[in-house]
């Protein structure tokens, strides 16, 4: 079967790491005797971490048999376990103290190390994405320096700086270098739902209220980054939303293009109350929001829901990657075909061929030439992902195949 007759699948949202021993070659060796005795001490908190299915995290081969059984040839390589002398997953701890920062940095360059040789073990099929801190942003414009060189096609992931964290807003002109030497490179900024959302405590309250809240947390750097003008000051920039829905953006763009056109105008009116807020935010961020989506930002829309679907011209077409969440039990394997068919029934091929792998190719400077070869023998028919999903797979875990969804508001 030549392969336009096949869908190249990338998915633009999956998650690795090391296991938590195998990190200590990877760090300096003047903390190995501290990471002896943290490794010794820490207890894992993550069931999925602590399971026979942990090793797909790491164990490259099986990783690769995986996806590809699931139709998928390539991958965007986010975080996923406990990097050294963090207290949990670096994409949900919180920003360090001034006195955790030297341990906390010396283990996510160890990540970023491992991830370099990870990614270099499967050339071509994995983009993974450089971990950074903004608690010192020169070490940070070192690290993505380093990890472009080092392969990481995966652009670096973003933090966030939720309320309490010490860290400036998102907005602030002291993350310029960052902003500037990610559009020097052609580095993508990935920022991916639940680093954004302040402590809750444990409370089955807090649970709940985390999951009502953390995408609207991590949707922050979009408008942090827009009304600031990182755009305006740097035009190559690109910030991918990751895991955080998508049906939200058209209606978000507008509430956004309602404030700025509000403010903006309001400003011009000294006498009125609302001057003060648009004081000076037009010359700072230039265009409006909307006309900022469309030339420097996208959507990591992982498990994309088939009411999201119908919505994908007004966030843009060419703005959509789709992504598998692999190996988390709310991504689509085993079953990313059938989710496929769910949400792309129905949708010109040429529309899905972007949202499902063209996108990200571009982005992430995924060979495409390699990647149709694999699909070739691999990757879901136009045909099958045509055919609408009669029912849901019974034992299907991803909220893809949810019943009842509808459009958040965020």
């Amino acid at each position: 079967m030549n392969a336009k007759d096949r869908y190249t699948v990338i998915s633009a949202d999956c998650h690795a790491g090391a296991d938590l021993y195998d990190y200590r070659p990877y760090l300096e060796r003047r903390y190995h005797d501290a990471f002896d005795a943290w490794a010794a001490a820490y207890v894992n908190p993550h069931e999925d971490l602590l399971a026979d299915s942990a090793d797909r995290n790491w164990n490259s081969a099986r990783r690769l048999a995986e996806l590809e059984d699931d139709g998928i040839v390539a991958e965007v390589v986010f975080p996923n376990t406990i990097p050294p002398f963090f207290p949990s997953g670096a994409l949900m701890a919180p920003a360090p103290t001034a006195a955790e920062f030297e341990l906390r940095w010396a283990g996510l360059r160890a990540h970023n190390r491992w991830l370099a040789d990870f990614c270099a073990a499967a050339p071509g099929r994995r983009a993974g994405v450089c971990q950074i801190l903004l608690n010192d942003v020169g070490e940070a414009v070192r690290e993505i320096r380093w990890a472009a060189a080092a392969g990481l096609t995966g652009g670096v992931l973003l933090p966030g700086t939720p309320p309490g964290s010490g860290l400036p807003e998102l907005h602030s002109r002291s993350y310029d270098p960052l902003w500037a030497v990610c559009a020097e490179l052609g580095v993508p900024v990935n920022h991916h739902a639940g680093s954004a959302s302040p402590p809750l405590g444990d409370e089955p309250a807090a649970r709940a209220v985390f999951m009502v809240e953390t995408t609207w947390f991590s949707h922050r750097a979009l408008w942090h980054l827009v009304f600031g003008g990182a755009f305006r000051r740097h035009p190559g920039l690109n910030l991918v939303l990751t895991e955080q829905g998508s049906g939200w953006i058209p209606g978000v763009l507008d509430m956004l293009d309602y404030y700025h056109g509000r403010l903006v105008a309001a400003a011009t009116r000294a006498a009125t109350a609302e001057s003060k807020f648009g004081a000076g935010l037009a010359e700072r961020m230039g265009a409006p929001p909307s006309a900022a989506w469309r030339e420097n930002c996208h959507v990591g829309a992982s498990f994309m829901r088939p009411h999201e679907v119908p919505l994908r011209h007004r966030i843009g077409v060419g703005r959509i990657m789709w992504g598998s969440d692999y190996p988390h039990d709310e991504g689509t394997h085993p079953y990313t075909r059938e989710a496929l068919r769910h949400s792309f029934a129905g949708v010109p091929g040429d529309e899905v061929a972007a949202m499902v792998g063209g996108n990200a190719a571009r982005l992430y400077g995924f060979d495409l030439d390699l990647l149709d070869a694999v699909a070739a023998e691999v990757g879901p028919t136009v045909a099958e992902v045509a055919e609408p999903l009669a029912e849901p797979p019974a034992d299907a875990t991803s909220p893809v195949f949810a019943r009842g969804a509808s459009l958040r508001v965020w």
